[in-house]
């Protein structure tokens, strides 16, 4: 059998490349044989022919012929040289039909999640963080310190139940400005909110279970209950937020998701009596309640509640916070505080999904934590984002209290505008996207229970002169009802 031609693959050799010859040889091998360029059963050409025609010792010539007689792309016989290997014949002449791709129903779910985009920080979109000059400064020299100190050891693989140290340091945090009674074993660390709900979920719930969530809702934390297959049921809030009283006559929930120090979105807050109602309810009936403490160091200290987890004496309160809302997104650090039981469900599932959060970033934020950066940061920030929403609400009024209604409220990270009630919230913020201003519209976190229209702005993270840019372009916008 005649051998196949060098040159269906040596015009692929580029010797003034940086990859050796050898690996390009086998490479441009690979790709004609796999295309069909060689035929089925061809022989190729003697390595000592090949490598007087290429220019290539023959041992590398040789050493390519091997190395690719292992992977299987020629056989190798022993006094006749090397063959392509033949494929298999089709059992019939007609073109096969596509072969059958089975995915789990989670995948199926996931194929139709539209997963949100983000670039630069444009008004009104919400979560970014302020990050000025002070708290660069601040990071830059705890990193430098860290990658400088760091030993050996800790660049190493870590605890996936978040460093030790880190931990102490979040305990002490927690206990002291949110009122949270845990020791720093009860805290596995997460990447955020959404991680420590997917941990909370996967350890509490089966396909099926009931949890229940409030409505309005965060709509991450709707998405995440829905991926785990558990019957939602959506629970009214009132001028008190969640309110256990009105919810459905239903099968007790394994789970309840609650934002008790701030609803989302709605801003209230639940009082004391209805907290301790709650936890009341959770101890009765054996349901795990989720507290999602988002955004609530952005409050006045004065008015901030204490966390729904440190009145809880029945140990059925997990508590979610994230460092990416108080420090800066990309830091990607959270944590979940969990009853002792928990903890080894958690940390497994951490384990399996990711092993663990990074281990420098993790030191630099223990450092931030211990040296008083954070809470001076939290400070500053705490001024500054209640300035951005008085001006922010300020700005609507002046040029738009005809038509948007801002209602007193405390400030955190965004505030509601309201819209007359006959205006489609849906249609507010399509029109308002097209000039270039995000808006959340409150009807895209309602579940059931039918609410005024409404619209959702951040001001964290975006300048005042940006901001009075953006207001002007929603008056403009909004200057006709749109449909």
């Amino acid at each position: 059998m005649p051998a196949a031609a060098p040159s269906l693959w040596t015009t692929h050799l580029d010797r003034t490349g940086p990859l050796p010859m050898s690996r390009q040889l086998a490479a441009s091998l690979r790709r004609v044989i796999a295309e069909g360029g060689i035929g089925a059963g061809a022989r190729l050409p003697s390595t000592r022919v090949l490598s007087a025609e290429l220019g290539l010792a023959r041992s590398t010539v040789v050493a390519v012929f091997e190395q690719l007689a292992a992977e299987g792309f020629v056989l190798a016989r022993p006094g006749s040289g090397y063959y392509v290997p033949s494929r298999p014949e089709p059992a019939s002449s007609k073109p096969p039909l596509p072969s059958a791709r089975p995915v789990s129903r989670e995948a199926k779910r996931l194929a139709a999640f539209v997963i949100p985009r983000r670039g630069e920080p444009r008004p009104f979109e919400n979560g970014y963080a302020e990050i000025d000059g002070r708290f660069m400064a601040d990071w830059k020299r705890l990193a430098a310190r860290v990658l400088t100190d760091r030993s050996r050891a800790q660049w190493a693989y870590g605890d996936p139940q978040g460093d030790p140290e880190l931990r102490r340091a979040i305990a002490a945090y927690l206990g002291a400005a949110r009122g949270v009674r845990c020791r720093p074993e009860q805290i596995v660390l997460t990447s955020g909110t959404q991680h420590g709900l997917s941990l909370a979920a996967r350890i509490l719930l089966d396909p099926g279970d009931t949890a229940w969530v409030e409505d309005p809702c965060y709509g991450a934390a709707h998405e995440i209950l829905t991926m785990a297959e558990a019957r939602i049921v959506p629970v009214p809030v009132d001028e008190h937020g969640l309110a256990i009283a009105r919810s459905p006559e239903t099968a007790t929930p394994r789970l309840v998701y609650t934002t008790p120090s701030r609803q989302y979105p709605l801003g209230m807050a639940m009082p004391y009596a209805r907290r301790v109602e709650l936890l009341e309810w959770a101890e009765r009936t054996g349901a795990w309640i989720v507290e999602d403490d988002y955004e609530s160091e952005f409050q006045a200290p004065g008015k901030m509640l204490p966390s729904l987890q440190g009145l809880d004496r029945g140990g059925r309160v997990i508590y979610l916070g994230t460092f990416s809302k108080l420090v800066f997104p990309s830091l990607r650090l959270g944590y979940a505080v969990l009853p002792d039981d928990l903890v080894g469900p958690a940390t497994a599932a951490r384990y399996l999904t990711d092993r663990q959060s990074s281990g420098p970033i993790q030191a630099i934020l223990t450092e931030f934590m211990l040296g008083g950066h954070f809470a001076r940061h939290l400070k500053r920030m705490r001024a500054l984002y209640a300035e951005r929403h008085r001006y922010l609400g300020d700005a609507i009024r002046d040029r738009m209290g005809n038509l948007l209604q801002i209602h007193p409220s405390e400030s955190g990270m965004y505030l509601i505008a309201w819209l007359p009630g006959d205006w489609s919230d849906a249609a507010a913020a399509k029109a308002l996207a097209a000039a270039g201003v995000v808006a959340v519209s409150l009807s895209s976190l309602v579940l059931a229970t039918r609410r005024p229209p409404g619209l959702m702005l951040g001001y964290t993270g975006h300048s005042e002169a940006a901001m009075a840019r953006a207001v002007e372009r929603m008056a403009e916008a909004l200057s006709c009802k749109p449909v």
